[in-house]
């Protein structure tokens, strides 16, 4: 079974995907210097304050989810994989205290590397590369009083199938689920760093927008991360994700 079939049998039989309007997407700009590779955008404005203010979409954790987390509690999740840096800040938001900043609760993050491979699997259909003893670009925080978890890693890659995207799970600190979701990526920041950065260009561009991705296009305005940055210095993303705590 490829990632494609496996991602469409995920839907089919989860259901775990929330229909909100495309309309309401983040909106997006390029500021351009000589070389082209400065870049911001707008991510989503969800949990900023209580009139922007609802449950972020909960998607599939598979194909490769964590296999254990609490061994990985760490900022730094690069691993020895080379890529642009990314620092990834992520924000855990209450929906029953309008979005009220939520402290100590666990967060957990994975994503695929520059060349579009995952740790902790591998060897088959799903992914060729064996990459079973490995534990790279994964990794726990707690959050903080802000409801705040950090991580420095790289920006990810794509593979065929999927959007370029990161897999965020939430629990409580007894270890409760809360949430299972994905980080969207803007098509032009993407573009601009896998058609220019050196650990990219050679795969290219990302066969597959947010707009037909088998997660995504049934509406991904409330995931849409905002990114700061350039090529050469490296990337921030900031963004909001709303439980029901």
């Amino acid at each position: 079974m490829d990632r494609k079939e496996f991602l469409k049998k995920s839907i089919t039989s989860f259901g775990m995907f929330s229909i909100l309007p495309v309309l309401n997407a983040c909106e997006s700009k390029t500021v351009s210097t000589d070389n082209q590779t400065d870049s911001t955008n707008i991510g989503s404005t969800n949990g900023t304050s209580p009139g922007d203010c609802s449950v972020t979409n909960a998607e599939t954790a598979g194909p490769f989810p964590i296999k254990d987390a609490a061994s990985l509690v760490m900022n730094n999740i690069k691993g020895d994989r080379l890529g642009i840096p990314l620092t990834l800040k992520i924000n855990i938001k209450n929906i029953n205290t309008s979005c009220g900043n939520l402290p100590n609760v666990l967060v957990d993050v994975w994503h695929c590397d520059a060349k579009g491979e995952y740790s902790e699997y591998g060897g088959t259909g799903l992914q060729a590369a064996n990459n079973t003893n490995v534990h790279w670009l994964r990794g726990r925080q707690t959050t903080d009083s802000n409801g705040l978890s950090t991580f420095e890693s790289i920006f990810p890659g794509w593979y065929s199938g999927r959007a370029p995207h990161i897999h965020v799970h939430v629990y409580t600190s007894g270890g409760k689920s809360l949430l299972v979701t994905q980080i969207a990526f803007p098509k032009s920041i993407c573009d601009t760093v896998y058609t220019t950065a050196s650990d990219y260009k050679s795969k290219g561009i990302q066969d597959t927008t947010n707009e037909i991705d088998n997660v995504f296009r049934d509406g991904f305005a409330n995931e849409m991360g905002t990114l700061t940055g350039s090529v050469s210095e490296g990337y921030v993303l900031t963004h909001n994700i709303v439980v029901s705590a």
